[in-house]
């Protein structure tokens, strides 16, 4: 199972982020200013902010196969059609409905683990499928700076990007619909014993929760921690994407090097960042800790930001990437903890509902991110400022990290 949602993510994450590939020629060809660029690579995270509770919700009470299996098909046909923008306007509206589309599939597949992952393994699993985030720049990017080549029927390889790499979404959407097993108890491929024990420890966790006192959805959405999450992970990622969406464009105006070597460069910090990830999953499992190991990683990708600031006023291109290797291990390793951390205390449709909070919220970085490098890159000249944001956000959801307590998070359940 583990392996099929691994590449569903890969295909979702890779359909998110190729503009930042694309953008190596498209904002030329297209004469958008970095501003425009920036806009319509951060609204996409406006139109996921709308759906990302309800879907959320659907997964815990309908179906994650049929949920996720909509999601799929929809945002492949838009994400392709991104290959036939020719405006700003037009740009940032299939954007936005491309995260509209998009909106439910993160969290989705979040409340589907706790349906079949105990909370002493939830980080190992959380871990495998966060590990698409590096590991989809990896693959993406050579096979994008290949894309980027094409000049089939007249269109320019970074339409034909966007077209090759939406159509994956669209046949693994079906496939989905038939593949995939909503619930434990109705897995046909599992031995029985094994399906009796992962039924029966998640039934006691549940309870255990339960015996904590529940809240109802409404109050979930206001609760304190979930609150706190949400914030964390706004700062989060909005570091996050500012970096990812920008990278290329960075090594690109600050260096010679071709798209290819680009694209080549531009996923080293992406290895480094899978192998940091796996790490502080398995070692947040084995000592049942999350708060530090939530944390320390966030400060480390402050503190390389600020140095990848400095460096990029000099354009010193292999002291930019040594630091941004730091960054994505940072901004990579602390999100198994993260995760396994929020879900500790949820518990079915106002536990999903909280997902979705944290998760819709939070990723209004990714709005917040790209805007803000493509704003102040316009009205500084240069990339310094931008990323010196991203270092104080990074170090702000650090600080809000180490506010969480264990207890606190261990006495309150929330319910549907």
């Amino acid at each position: 199972m583990l392996p099929y949602l691994f590449l569903l993510y890969i295909i979702a994450y890779l359909d998110r982020v190729n503009i930042s590939f694309a953008n190596l020629e498209m904002s030329k060809a297209l004469k958008f200013s970095d501003s425009v660029f920036g806009l319509g690579a951060g609204v996409f995270f406006i139109g996921y902010f709308l759906l990302e509770i309800p879907g959320a919700v659907i997964v815990e009470r309908w179906s994650a196969r049929k949920w996720l299996a909509r999601i799929m098909v929809s945002w492949g046909i838009i994400s392709a059609g991104l290959a036939f923008v020719h405006t700003p306007w037009q740009f940032y509206t299939t954007r936005f409905f491309l995260g509209v589309a998009e909106a439910g599939f993160f969290p989705g597949l979040i409340i589907y683990l706790t349906h079949w992952f105990r909370n002493s393994d939830r980080a190992k699993a959380v871990a495998m499928l966060m590990a698409v985030v590096p590991l989809s720049q990896v693959i993406g990017a050579p096979i994008s700076g290949q894309l980027l080549k094409l000049s089939w029927l007249g269109m320019a390889g970074w339409r034909w990007l966007f077209i090759v790499e939406g159509l994956p979404a669209v046949v693994f959407g079906i496939v989905t619909l038939y593949w995939l097993t909503d619930l434990p108890e109705e897995a046909s491929w599992l031995p029985s014993d094994e399906k009796e024990w992962i039924v029966e420890e998640l039934k006691r966790e549940k309870h255990e929760k339960r015996s904590h006192g529940v809240v109802t959805i409404l109050q979930a959405l206001r609760h304190r921690d979930a609150l706190t999450f949400a914030a964390i992970y706004f700062c989060a990622v909005t570091g996050n994407y500012g970096y990812q969406f920008w990278l290329p464009t960075i090594l690109k105006r600050g260096s010679h090097l071709s798209n290819g070597m680009i694209t080549v460069v531009g996923a080293l910090p992406f290895v480094v960042g899978w192998v940091a990830m796996m790490i502080n999953g398995w070692h947040s499992d084995k000592h049942n800790e999350r708060r530090l190991h939530l944390a320390m990683p966030l400060i480390l990708a402050s503190i390389a930001f600020a140095c990848a600031a400095a460096a990029s006023t000099g354009r010193n291109i292999p002291l930019i990437i040594g630091m941004f290797c730091f960054v994505a291990m940072g901004l990579n390793s602390y999100l198994p903890a993260f995760w396994a951390f929020a879900t500790m205390t949820l518990s079915d449709s106002a536990g999903a509902a909280a997902v979705g909070l944290i998760n819709s919220v939070g990723n209004l970085g990714g709005f917040a991110g790209p805007y803000a490098m493509g704003w102040l890159r316009d009205h500084t000249s240069s990339f310094a400022a931008g990323i010196g944001t991203l270092s104080a956000g990074a170090m702000i959801a650090a600080l809000l990290a180490l506010s969480l307590r264990q207890r606190t998070i261990t006495q309150h359940t929330i319910k549907g």
